[in-house]
């Protein structure tokens, strides 16, 4: 076998090697739309899949682009292709070679809106490059963090366990919110952080405390601080339930529960209806 035989033999077996993996069935999922917060981060789901057997990332080069124009690059892994808004700013946080191509792009600007489109192309295969522009992601710029939530487990009582969730939404899983509370230390306080939706997240904070009744009428203050240095606070008014006294005595054989400012009241009437009594019997004499 000559050289020339070799040659054609070799190309065919690279030919047959990445014929499952150029065809026209390679898609592309990207979530569509997300708020991104301006000076924070701002996480892209994305995946992909291919026909035939996995390919490893060494084979496979990702790349996100700017709409339907291949050459408005926000993300390649040679900084020199990248556009100069924003270079040192986006980053490939998924591996391809497990068909996962999630963006990252940091220090959020408020022309970063997109749409942003992610492409793909075989490594030392000119002929196999797949943009999906069918599946690109709009952001929404956010000039104000996300409101706080407060929610409580039910009304406070004086000596009894009070429980308040402070959650937030957000977009950065990178670099989740801080939530801090103007009451408690770290035995009281339970953090989870959770996707509710691709790409959208939300972090909680839970204080469990037990109220006193110094604490009636006074406010309780959740702080969250986003990557990029925005806040927001949220306050919720508690209002305590005193403690209930139990007094016992005999009026029509009722026995009654009673609060103290009820007991000064229930005293009186008991007392002004004995001594209407008194009065009607001396008259009766």
């Amino acid at each position: 076998m000559d050289k020339l035989d070799k040659t054609l033999i070799g190309s065919l077996l690279l030919a047959a090697l990445f014929s499952s993996a150029v065809s026209d069935d390679w898609k592309a999922s990207v979530t569509k739309n997300l708020d991104a917060l301006v000076t924070s981060c701002v996480v892209v789901p994305c995946s992909f899949s291919h026909p035939g057997k996995a390919l490893p990332s060494s084979k496979l080069r990702g790349i996100w682009h700017i709409s339907n124009d291949k050459n408005q690059v926000i993300y390649n892994e040679d900084q020199t292709k990248i556009l100069d808004p924003y270079k040192d700013r986006t980053k490939m946080l998924g591996q391809l070679g497990q068909n996962n191509c999630t963006l990252e792009i940091a220090d959020v600007k408020d022309h970063d809106n997109g749409p942003f489109c992610f492409r793909i192309e075989l490594v030392g295969e000119e002929s196999q490059k797949f943009s999906f522009v069918q599946d690109c992601v709009d952001l929404k710029m956010q000039h104000s963090p996300p409101e706080i939530k407060l929610t409580q487990s039910r009304a406070a009582f004086e000596g009894k366990t009070f429980t308040v969730t402070c959650s937030v939404r957000h977009t950065c899983p990178s670099f989740r919110p801080k939530l801090s509370w103007s009451r408690g230390n770290a035995d009281q306080i339970f953090e989870k952080h959770e996707e509710i939706s691709p790409g959208i997240w939300v972090m909680e904070s839970v204080l469990t405390f037990v109220p006193e009744e110094k604490d009636d009428h006074s406010q309780l203050n959740c702080t969250a601080v986003f990557h990029g240095g925005k806040t927001t606070t949220k306050t919720l008014h508690l209002y305590v339930k005193r403690k209930t006294f139990l007094i016992f005595f005999s009026l029509n054989c009722v026995t009654i529960l009673y609060t103290p400012v009820q007991r000064i009241l229930m005293l009186f009437l008991f007392h002004s209806r004995k001594r209407i009594m008194e009065l009607q019997s001396q008259e009766g004499r």
